[in-house]
């Protein structure tokens, strides 16, 4: 046997002894039953189907901290350290990006409504074909050498951010065989102070992974769960260049975003 069937072999003895997508799909079935009859619509931190989250949730009681030490360990950043260029991901290397190009667009409100000002947003995602531009993703899809995948930009006086970008594709996991993440894309936006951070992640309308996937399904509220999904919109859609995407984010009160804190 050569090295090559041998570790390919192994792989795939490796993906057998893993669960199933139809394993994950009982499983998420299974849970979302039990929560619908008792009402839940909180996320769940432990949720088996999501393999990792058995690891990752919290486990004890939250403790406050001190704020300012946290902070002697933060990154600032000033309003003219953030360049407007750096919020159109089509335009950092030489040459075009492959994919859909779009624009995402949307306030970040707080729980009154009240426009979120001159906050920083930063954005992380994967190519067109699904890919991240890092060196442990290594699964078989190119890397365009023209998209970094990450940007940022500061909100306006009325809570507005705006980013040009390509529409991610999908990708696979780990979690089990055959996973694979909806597209989306990861949002980090802070407040006031460095302390303050919101991390979460944006989906698109009518995505088929919805259904398997884990991450998002932990989120038992089908309410919060839509807060994650973009609107497309042909108003922002621009003639001969971009498809346009909403997506409003809410900080607080009872209609927040989810944050990945919510199913890690």
């Amino acid at each position: 046997m050569t090295q090559t069937s041998a570790s390919a072999t192994a792989e795939a003895g490796s993906d057998a002894a893993a669960a199933t997508q139809d394993e994950i799909s009982a499983e998420i079935a299974a849970i979302a039953a039990e929560a619908a009859g008792a009402g839940e619509t909180a996320t769940r931190l432990d949720y088996p189907p999501y393999r990792s989250s058995l690891l990752r949730h919290p486990t004890k009681d939250l403790h406050h901290v001190d704020p300012e030490g946290v902070e002697l360990w933060s990154p600032v950043f000033g309003e003219q350290d953030v360049d407007p260029l750096e919020a159109d991901l089509t335009i950092q290397r030489e040459g075009d990006p492959i994919g859909e190009r779009m624009t995402l667009t949307g306030r970040v409100l707080d729980g009154e409504g009240r426009p979120v000002r001159h906050q920083l947003v930063e954005i992380w995602q994967a190519n067109s074909a699904g890919r991240y531009l890092h060196q442990r993703d290594q699964h078989p899809a190119p890397v365009d050498p023209a998209f970094t995948g990450v940007g940022r930009c500061l909100t306006d006086d009325d809570g507005w951010y705006r980013f040009v970008t390509i529409k991610p594709g999908p990708y696979p996991w780990k979690n089990h065989r055959n996973a694979w993440r909806p597209a989306h894309i990861h949002f980090s936006l802070f407040g006031r102070e460095f302390t303050q951070r919101l991390v979460t992640q944006m989906y698109f309308p009518g995505d088929p992974l919805f259904a398997l996937d884990p991450i998002y399904q932990a989120i038992t509220d089908q309410a919060a769960r839509d807060r994650l999904v973009a609107t497309y919109d042909h108003d922002v859609t621009t003639h001969e260049w971009a498809t346009g995407y909403r997506w409003d984010v809410v900080l607080t009160g009872s209609h927040r975003t989810p944050r990945e804190g919510d199913v890690e």
